[in-house]
C-alpha cells in the first residue's frame, strides 16, 4: 500500500482535515485514524469531538477511499458531495480528547457516473457509530458547477 497522506487524498485543506491517517485501502474499503486533539477543528476542550460531526469523519474517510483510489489510477484527487445521511446511529454524545478513532468505510454500491453509497462506522475499542452514506463524485465537478449548467440556469425545473 502506498503511504499518502490525508491531505494528498482529499480536496479539504487545512484545518478541515480531520483525519490524521491512512490505515488501509482496497477496492471497496477504508480505514482511516485520527487521534482526538485539544484545539483541532469541532473539538471542545471540556466535551471533545461532538457526536454528530461523526457524519463528517465518515464522509472524509469516504473521500480518502475516493482519493486513494484516483491515485492508484494515477488521476487527479476529484470533489465529492455528500447526498444524504441514513441511520446514524452514535452511542456517545462526544468522543473524548486523547482518544484514537478508527474511522471504516466499506462501499455497498456504485456507478459510473460517480454516484456511490457507503457502509460507514467509528470505533474506539468498540463500534460507536454507524450509518449508511450516499455520495456523488462527478466525473468533472467544475463543469456540472459552472453557472452556465443547465441545472443552475434560472427558471430549470426537474
Amino acid at each position: 500500500m502506498n503511504h499518502w497522506s490525508i491531505a494528498d487524498l482529499v480536496p479539504h485543506t487545512g484545518a478541515m482535515v480531520l483525519l490524521d491517517e491512512l490505515l488501509d485501502f482496497g477496492t471497496d474499503h477504508v480505514a482511516c485514524a485520527l487521534t482526538v486533539r485539544e484545539g483541532a477543528m469541532f473539538v471542545d476542550a471540556r466535551s471533545g469531538f461532538p457526536a454528530w460531526a461523526g457524519i463528517e469523519l465518515m464522509a472524509q474517510a469516504i473521500a480518502v477511499w475516493n482519493g486513494c483510489t484516483a491515485r492508484t489510477q494515477g488521476e487527479d484527487v476529484r470533489v465529492g458531495f455528500l447526498l444524504g445521511t441514513r441511520s446514524y446511529r452514535c452511542t456517545a454524545v462526544s468522543f473524548p480528547i486523547g482518544a484514537k478513532l478508527r474511522v471504516l468505510a466499506e462501499r455497498s454500491f456504485n456507478d459510473p457516473e460517480g454516484m456511490a453509497a457507503f457502509n460507514c462506522s467509528i470505533e474506539h475499542g468498540h463500534t460507536l457509530a454507524q450509518a449508511r452514506l450516499t455520495v456523488f463524485s462527478p466525473p468533472d465537478a467544475a463543469a456540472l458547477l459552472s453557472p452556465d449548467h443547465p441545472l443552475l440556469e434560472p427558471g430549470h425545473s426537474s
